[in-house]
């Protein structure tokens, strides 16, 4: 079989006939990221970017796949999940409530106590009444960075675990939320099964 070659431009760099195999790798394992570069091969019309690419998605999902196990198995920065992490109480921070409801609905359907919240201010104003085990947190709200929510709920609950909510969230927020102490991450859209994924992985973290 013939082996593919690409084009890729990143930044000042350009690199010219690479075989297939070895952007995929570049890909699995980070020296390409999402929307830092752009590829152009045979039959494209134009330049592209590779995370838009059908057959190059899986490589950056394998990649994501992978800082997320080495994530799990170092301590997070909010610090570290114990065998008595026990996941009962649930805050979601997302402005879109069409989301809150069908999400919180699902969640306290399997015995979660689940509270929705819409905004930065309302978010805060919740955590001085209640700290939840566990938040979804939106990177974009209406009044504020999600990442800003971030800082604030770790200065005020350590312990709570908090996931980020995001529709286009780089490699580079993503670094950014861990060093703050996120513990994992959402991609919109996604589904009840996704939620209660996360929720049993991080369950299962914290009892090694």
């Amino acid at each position: 079989m013939k082996n593919i070659k690409w084009d890729i431009k990143r930044g000042a760099d350009v690199y010219r006939q690479v075989f297939d195999g070895r952007l995929k790798f570049w890909i699995s394992t980070g020296k390409v990221k999402r929307g830092e570069a752009v590829v152009m091969r045979s039959g494209f019309s134009g330049w592209r970017k590779p995370e838009e690419v059908e057959e190059l998605t899986p490589y950056f999902q394998r990649y994501r796949r992978a800082q997320a196990r080495r994530l799990i198995k170092e301590k997070p920065a909010g610090g570290a999940l114990t065998e008595k992490t026990r996941i009962k109480s649930i805050l979601i921070i997302d402005d879109e409530k069409d989301l809150c409801l069908l999400l919180g609905d699902a969640l306290s359907s399997h015995g979660y106590h689940v509270k929705c919240v819409h905004t930065r201010k309302e978010a805060m104003s919740s955590l001085k009444t209640q700290v939840p085990d566990m938040i979804f947190c939106d990177l974009k709200l209406p009044d504020g960075d999600g990442m800003r929510i971030l800082s604030k709920i770790r200065s005020i609950s350590p312990k709570t675990i908090v996931n980020m909510i995001t529709a286009y969230g780089s490699e580079e927020a993503r670094d950014e939320a861990t060093r703050l102490g996120a513990y994992g991450f959402i991609d919109k859209p996604f589904s009840e099964e996704d939620v209660l994924k996360n929720i049993k992985e991080l369950s299962k973290a914290g009892a090694k």
